[in-house]
């Protein structure tokens, strides 16, 4: 499935207008503040709902408005018509004018893989974001997980309401509920941190020449016997109640990136650290493919700002198959270099588009 055209309506600084996509290889150049960035992000917004910035929806409204909207024609086998009006304190979402209440039937349409330069949170950034990173590598191609993860996180957010009331009649119940759905979470995220590592590592000594880093899953639950978890869960239930919080579940996993056992991101220099950030998505989109037998859609934010002209040439090497990609670049960089026959070259002044 691929994007064929994008309407914004109100959306940041981008001019209301119909932008169409003919092509498999997209390219926006222009200067920072001009808007590349939230052609992305309205693309991302059109796969999953959200921004891929972390921010609240409001903030995607342009200022003076008072609601925005986004609409994409993805083009495949068949076509969808995908939808989301953002209002200041709610959002709908439409496939063919039909509402939808969650957003994994905007993850079956779509799959879209965003290059950032927030990525860098995945490997320098609290163990939360890179539960994160994870967490959508298995959304994409397994709806079940993103189902049991949505329903763990309410469940925890029950458990941690009854912690702080002090009321500790229901936490068993709530223990019980907890567990079945966190022993899945950590059942599937045991069996794609394999995966994953095995393409990662391969990935990672292509590029530069490093062998042996592999990632490392630590799950918080050590034991996948639910009957041991619940008494665990009993014996530190007196730290719980006195702290107000859960302190052991899969929302305290932890994923390590290591090289001869030794943790690898601590010692990595910042272009390391970079690259790994750029590989990671790669191979989350190599491994989305191999699972899913699906390619995804990549948004290419800036990535090669940071990279000296032999990594450049590197990373399109091994740039993942894909359905369609949008990239943005400075008009200074040498875009021209990597331009396909049938690339499109947008370029962006003001939030408005010119060929």
């Amino acid at each position: 499935m691929a994007f064929s055209s994008l309407r914004t309506v109100c959306f940041r600084n981008l001019t209301d207008t119909r932008i169409t996509f003919p092509s498999k290889s997209i390219f926006f150049v222009g200067e920072n503040g001009q808007g590349k960035t939230n052609l992305l992000e309205a693309l991302y917004v059109c796969a999953y709902g959200a921004s891929f910035r972390g921010v609240r929806d409001s903030h995607l409204i342009r200022e003076g408005c008072r609601e925005a909207a986004v609409s994409a024609l993805i083009s495949g086998t068949v076509d969808h018509q995908v939808s989301v009006k953002l209002l200041s304190a709610r959002k709908l979402l439409q496939i063919d004018e039909k509402p939808i209440q969650t957003r994994k039937d905007l993850l079956s349409i779509s799959p879209t893989i965003i290059f950032c330069h927030e990525d860098m949170e995945f490997v320098s950034g609290t163990p939360e974001r890179r539960r994160w990173f994870f967490d959508q590598t298995l959304s994409l191609y397994d709806s079940i997980y993103l189902e049991d993860l949505q329903r763990y996180r309410h469940i925890l957010k029950m458990r941690n309401a009854v912690l702080k009331e002090g009321r500790f009649e229901t936490l068993d119940i709530l223990d019980i509920q907890l567990v079945q759905l966190g022993t899945s979470l950590i059942e599937k995220r045991n069996k794609v941190s394999h995966q994953f590592s095995e393409v990662f590592s391969k990935l990672y000594e292509s590029i530069t020449g490093i062998d042996q880093v592999i990632l490392r899953y630590k799950p918080s639950w050590s034991t996948g016997d639910q009957s041991a978890i619940l008494e665990h869960l009993k014996h530190i239930r007196e730290k719980e109640l006195l702290l107000k919080m859960s302190l052991s579940g899969p929302h305290r996993d932890r994923y390590q990136f290591t090289r001869y056992d030794k943790e690898f991101e601590v010692q990595a220099s910042t272009g390391q650290r970079r690259l790994l950030a750029l590989l990671l998505r790669i191979a989350q989109a190599k491994l989305f493919t191999e699972i899913s037998h699906r390619l995804p859609v990549l948004l290419l934010d800036d990535v090669l700002l940071e990279l000296d002209p032999e990594k450049r040439k590197n990373f399109f090497k091994v740039l993942p198959e894909h359905e369609q990609a949008f990239f943005t670049f400075l008009p200074e960089e040498p875009y021209n270099r990597y331009r396909q026959d049938d690339t499109l070259v947008y370029h962006v002044t003001d939030g408005a588009l010119c060929l």
